[in-house]
This record gives structure tokens, C-alpha cells and sequence, in this order.
């Protein structure tokens, strides 16, 4: 069942390398979507795929890389829309 996930990560996130063990996971499980660094320094993500492989990437979001510090986790489901691949956003 394809699924759609909405992630918001807080704590510290940034300059860790959560964007990139982000995109490292998401390609391991075939997923496809876009992950970047907000302002307010939460990482925000949009996976899409097999809704197994979105829960074991939610719970990877749960502790992040070596270094990150993960205070809060905030999620939701949806529909998804159809991205071609898994990038890292710099906008």
C-alpha cells in the first residue's frame, strides 16, 4: 500500500548530517519525496512509498545520525502525489 509522510524533526537537527542520512534511508528503502532544513532549524521531510518502509524510516527520524539530538518528532499521513526520486531541498 503506497503511502505519503509528512515529518517536521526538532532538537538538534542541523549541521549533523540528518538531511543526508535522511536521503541515505529513503533510497535504501525505495522511497521517493524531498528533505531539507527549515528556518527555524527543524528538518522537514515528504517520503512516499510502501507504508512498511515509510514507518522504518520514521523510526530512523526518531534518533537521526550520530551526533543529532531529536526532541520532538511530528508526522502525518497522506496521499501520495508521485515524486520521480529522493532529493535533498536547499531552499
Amino acid at each position: 500500500m503506497q503511502a505519503r509522510l509528512h515529518v517536521i524533526v526538532s532538537g538538534d537537527v542541523q549541521g549533523v548530517f540528518f538531511r543526508a542520512g535522511v536521503q541515505d534511508q529513503a533510497m535504501r528503502l525505495e522511497l521517493r519525496g524531498w528533505v531539507r532544513n527549515n528556518p527555524d532549524g527543524t528538518v522537514e521531510l515528504v517520503a512516499e512509498g510502501e507504508r512498511p518502509a515509510l514507518e522504518r524510516l520514521l523510526s530512523w527520524c526518531s534518533h537521526g545520525p550520530a551526533g543529532a539530538t531529536v526532541s520532538r518528532l511530528d508526522h502525518e499521513w497522506g496521499e501520495p502525489g508521485g515524486f520521480p526520486d529522493f532529493r535533498i531541498r536547499y531552499d
